[in-house]
């Protein structure tokens, strides 16, 4: 199993303004990496926030990707995940898992979504060693994590990021905005996760930044 985290962020690691806007923070070239990166793995996760705020297609969109689409796997414990939206539209030609703590809804069964129960923790989030030991039953061992911050920051707290994909525009939103890791209650610096950065590269305005966890 791997696990990668993909952040893109303005320089003080917010992903969005206070009010939501966040289209787009980085570029162009920065855009199609992502595109490139996600190619390479076998499931896009998001959070179900992620979801309904930006109505998402989670897929490959280069003009010379030819291979088969990477599921969409979004985390969802109450099954919110909205009617119409663009990832239940397409569920029947795109591989779309919900992870749930419920038991799964049969509107989104009937739309060819595959609802995934797994148990719960804390505020009934998914428990996320769970949600990884049971995407990988499905044969996806390759995991893309796009966001939102709460996401990010579930999954550095259970120690699950292998690798740190991070992308930041030269921009300065401030405090007020939202930030690309939520909350992780560290009280030393001990216990914040370790990582060594294996490679950095220009993208237009924007500094792509590749860390392995140590």
């Amino acid at each position: 199993m791997s696990v990668s985290l993909k952040l893109a962020t303005s320089l003080d690691g917010r992903i969005a303004t206070a009010t939501g806007e966040s289209r787009w923070i980085t570029g162009d070239q920065s855009r199609q990496q992502v595109h490139r990166l996600r190619a390479e793995h076998d499931a896009v996760v998001v959070g179900v926030e992620t979801a309904l705020a930006d109505d998402p297609e989670l897929t490959v969109r280069m003009p010379d990707f030819n291979g088969p689409q990477p599921a969409r796997v979004v985390l969802d414990s109450r099954q919110r995940l909205a009617d119409g939206c663009k990832l239940i539209a397409t569920a029947r030609d795109i591989p779309t898992y919900l992870i749930s703590t419920t038991t799964p809804q049969a509107r989104l069964v009937d739309a060819g979504v595959r609802v995934l129960q797994v148990h719960a923790v804390g505020d009934e989030r998914p428990e996320l060693h769970d949600v990884v030991r049971a995407l990988a039953a499905e044969g996806l061992t390759r995991l893309f994590i796009e966001g939102g911050g709460q996401v990010a920051a579930s999954f550095l707290r259970c120690g699950l990021v292998d690798q740190l994909e991070w992308f930041r525009a030269p921009i300065i939103i401030g405090g007020e905005g939202r930030p690309g890791i939520g909350a992780l209650a560290i009280q030393a610096l001990s216990d914040a996760p370790k990582l060594k950065r294996v490679d950095l590269q220009l993208l237009g305005p924007d500094v792509w930044e590749r860390y392995e966890r140590i």
